[in-house]
């Protein structure tokens, strides 16, 4: 099956050797996406919900980057650095899922790279011939 690569831009990309997504087949991920802009600057510090849907608006991207879309995720995941944050975060999610209602897990990490980051997010796609 073709491979498809993902990029959003992020310098890392190539030094570490990561995409945004892949696409193999039907089959799309979206790795963990924190809540940045397009310059790598944190969005929504000390705000959950703001960094959640700027997450969630990467991966949308990511998505149809890989010629896929929201309704076609299948698994999210949240991760959380205040575990106490995850009803606001949740209630962002069922904004961009709620119709599509995909699995989901929820889970508190110590900390990510960057201390100003509340929230990561990733999601798994397959993409439905039969729409």
């Amino acid at each position: 099956m073709k491979r498809k690569l993902v990029s959003n831009g992020n310098p890392l990309e190539d030094i570490v050797g990561f995409s945004r997504a892949v696409r193999v087949g039907p089959y799309v991920s979206v790795g963990g996406t924190a809540p940045v802009d397009e310059f790598g600057k944190t969005v929504g510090i000390g705000d959950p919900a703001t960094q959640a849907r700027q997450c969630l608006e990467i991966i949308k991207n990511a998505l149809e980057d890989a010629g896929s879309s929201l309704k076609d995720v299948v698994r999210t995941r949240v991760i959380l650095t205040r575990i106490e944050d995850w009803e606001e975060v949740i209630k962002v999610r069922a904004e961009y899922f709620k119709d599509v209602k995909p699995v989901d897990t929820i889970m508190q990490v110590t900390r990510f790279i960057n201390p100003e980051w509340l929230v990561e997010f990733e999601a798994d796609a397959i993409i439905s011939d039969n729409e």
